[in-house]
């Protein structure tokens, strides 16, 4: 016991070997405890980011630009491709906001995976699936060719279509989750592609044209009248909630009927074929802020 004594008043006394202690706390806690954060937040599985749009908007396009930083020329795609991208200098991952450009976890939270699913109709399934079975899922990026959307058009249609059934697949996957506990918002970009083209339609006017048509795909789908192509706005009492995308019964939607159901949306414009990185800066700002 006499020992210990003696050692603990050597340590604790002004003297040389005291103040080789207090240093080697002093210096050893703050790594320590930082390893032990780091290794606790560490991310388990890369985040990934799914592209959905029609076909012929450029999904591949994009997926090629954000892999190799550079345009390049594109087939249309059949079955769901995979790439790892990286956040391009200038863009800072929102979970790596406030960390040292020199923490070992900084490059791997700028890294995720970008997965661009088929647009064909008859292939449009595999894009379901994988918005119910992505892991680590951070957002959606839907492609539209912003030139190809004049009003009436039946490619503006078609897309409109596409995204609402998107919309609402995302919708019924948040309302029938088990508690609030379990239920994650989906954030979802619309990408107005080819604005470098003249006839390219301003993001505003992408988000009123695709608001109003699918409005019309709303209340086709509800009468089941989409393939007869007839408009009605008549009762809608009637309707399922589970299959009315937005707020129930109204008349007009409106993206901002979605975050009832944490389901935000954004419209940014871009060139997926453009010559500079400020072409596509809106979608890789969007991107970062996911992960």
């Amino acid at each position: 016991m006499s020992k210990l004594t003696q050692l603990a008043e050597a340590l604790l006394s002004p003297s040389p070997l005291g103040f080789l202690f207090a240093l080697i706390v002093v210096i050893s806690v703050p790594i320590l405890l930082h390893n032990f954060l780091s290794r606790g937040s560490s991310v388990a599985a890369p985040p990934s980011i799914l592209l959905v749009g029609p076909s012929g908007s450029g999904k591949t396009s994009l997926q090629t630009l954000f892999e190799r930083g550079k345009s390049a020329p594109t087939h249309t795609s059949q079955t769901p491709l995979v790439a790892e991208c990286s956040l391009p200098v200038g863009i800072t991952a929102a979970s790596a906001k406030y960390r040292s450009v020199n923490d070992p976890s900084h490059r791997v939270r700028e890294k995720f995976l970008l997965i661009d699913t088929p647009g064909h109709g008859k292939l449009r399934h595999h894009a379901f699936n994988a918005v119910g079975n992505t892991k680590n899922l951070k957002g959606i990026i839907f492609v539209v060719d912003a030139a190809n959307l004049p009003a009436g058009d039946e490619a503006l249609r078609q897309a409109a279509e596409y995204l609402h059934d998107t919309l609402l697949l995302l919708q019924k996957r948040l309302t029938n989750v088990k508690s609030s506990k379990d239920q994650q918002g989906v954030e979802v970009l619309i990408a107005a592609n080819k604005m470098d083209l003249f006839t390219a339609q301003p993001s505003a006017i992408v988000r009123s044209l695709l608001e109003k048509e699918i409005g019309k795909v709303r209340n086709s789908k509800s009468k089941g009248l989409l393939e007869s192509g007839i408009e009605t706005a008549g009762d809608l009492d009637g309707v399922d909630s589970d299959d009315w995308l937005g707020e129930t019964g109204s008349t007009q939607f409106k993206f901002e009927q979605l975050e009832e159901f944490n389901i935000s949306t954004e419209v940014a414009g871009g060139c997926a074929l453009g010559e500079n990185e400020a072409d596509v800066q809106k979608w890789w700002k969007w991107v970062g802020d996911r992960l």
